[in-house]
């Protein structure tokens, strides 16, 4: 029975890969063939239509509320311009340096990534930060891995992450942070590498890109949209709440709403921006929510009794139990975590992942360990992943340059968090 199993999710991912079926339509369909394959009844206890469906797809709803937050943030700092501001500040300072344009970017990309993920994110630091980087010399491929790779340095900090991971896998937040915290120095120091050592391999490339500035008379805050100063830092506030004084997640996403919103917004439109960013952030949350309610009809599946039962010996018999080989086998199956493959965490990977700590094949910070280090990877070099599509667009190149130029290094941050997870937790 487990290799029936097996052999449905290999089916499901090739029906993501050729882009047969949606991924969200995919993982749905995924979770209950493999209900009915284990011999869940219809309805009733362990079933099909009670545990599965009903039960499995609001598992993640603490989740979807921190990515409509985080959304709803991001819109703030789009429209109050906020994003624009810090961008704008980082790359006047740079100046004509190259090196320190790119570095500028890839600071403002971090830290606006650990607010929102994904394509926003990419927006939000990308439509100034990436024609800036290309005017003054930067190679377009570069430039936009510049923002791919500082979206990641902010990606352990990012609130709805944390919240993820903790549901998924059932772990106090505490334990998620704590995690992710020893994750940041290898996303970091990958990161300025980039930049660095692809600024200067490539070499400079003066390309114009930004179109020239409207002759209308106007102001120069009409202009560039500047924020007040003190309502730069915004991004921030989420994350010193969260992470200093240990305040629940969304109260943290929260109070940078309402701290965006009351330094840059007149009293009497502040209904109507609050109600407007809102409905926004419901249109940018719209397709992760999506993923996550069927992550978690995956996930209430491979949970099951008779799932457990069926794919226990056969992954037990494949997953290495010596530190050094764990981070040995995990580091060489990097690859599969692209193109939507069996080890990406928002897909197939969630389902995995819930396999192998309900057979108790490694404790759940473990996996937490797996997972955390492949999503680095994923949310980077994965050709299919929005933020890489966007940035690579917008620069004018493929998101199949990105991946090679972004691969290696962000492939030695998977590593670096296998190290970690092998030497705390095996």
């Amino acid at each position: 029975m487990g290799v029936v199993i097996l052999i449905i999710m290999a089916a499901g991912v090739a029906a993501m890969l050729t882009r047969k079926l949606p991924t969200a339509f995919a993982l749905v369909l995924l979770g209950v063939v493999i209900a009915a394959v284990s011999g869940a009844s219809f309805t009733g206890k362990e079933s099909v239509l009670d545990t599965v469906l009903q039960e499995g797809s609001p598992m993640l709803a603490s989740t979807m509320i921190a990515v409509l937050l985080g959304s709803w943030l991001g819109k703030l700092l789009d429209e109050t311009g906020i994003a624009g501001t810090i961008v704008r500040k980082i790359v006047e300072f740079g100046g004509d340096r190259p090196t320190i344009v790119a570095l500028g970017v890839l600071a403002v990309s971090a830290l606006i990534g650990t607010v929102t993920g994904s394509a926003p994110a990419a927006m939000l630091a990308g439509i100034i930060g990436i024609p800036a980087m290309i005017a003054v010399g930067i190679p377009k491929v570069t430039a936009a891995g510049t923002i791919l790779m500082g979206i990641a340095v902010g990606v352990p900090f990012e609130l709805p992450i944390w919240q993820f991971f903790s549901t998924a896998l059932d772990l106090p937040v505490p334990t998620v942070r704590d995690f992710m915290v020893k994750l940041f120095p290898f996303a970091l120091v990958a990161a300025v590498a980039y930049v660095l050592i692809e600024s200067r391999r490539r070499g400079v490339e003066h390309t114009w890109s930004l179109k020239s500035a409207s002759a209308a008379p106007v102001s120069r805050r009409q202009r560039l949209g500047d924020a007040p100063w003190y309502a730069l830092i915004t991004p921030v506030i989420p994350l010193v709440l969260a992470l200093g004084f240990e305040l629940a997640i969304i109260p943290s996403l929260l109070a940078g709403v309402l701290y965006a919103l009351v330094t840059t917004t007149r009293p009497r439109e502040m209904n109507k921006r609050l109600l407007r960013t809102l409905y926004g952030g419901f249109e940018v949350a719209a397709p992760p929510i999506a993923l996550f309610i069927a992550i978690g009809i995956l996930l209430a599946a491979v949970q099951l009794p008779g799932a457990i039962d069926a794919l226990e010996p056969l992954v037990k018999a494949v997953s290495p139990q010596n530190p050094v080989l764990f981070v040995l086998v995990f580091t060489l199956l990097v690859p599969l975590c692209l193109y939507r493959g069996p080890l990406n965490v928002y897909g197939l990977g969630a389902g995995i992942a819930g396999v192998l700590i309900a057979a108790g094949i490694y404790p759940a910070v473990a996996v937490l360990g797996i997972a955390a280090s492949y999503n680095q990877v994923f949310g980077v070099a994965d050709p299919t992943s929005t933020q890489t599509v966007w940035s690579a667009q917008y620069a004018g190149v493929s998101p199949q340059q990105v991946m090679i130029r972004t691969l290696p290094y962000v492939w030695v941050v998977a590593l670096g968090g296998f190290c970690v997870t092998a030497a705390a937790h095996l």
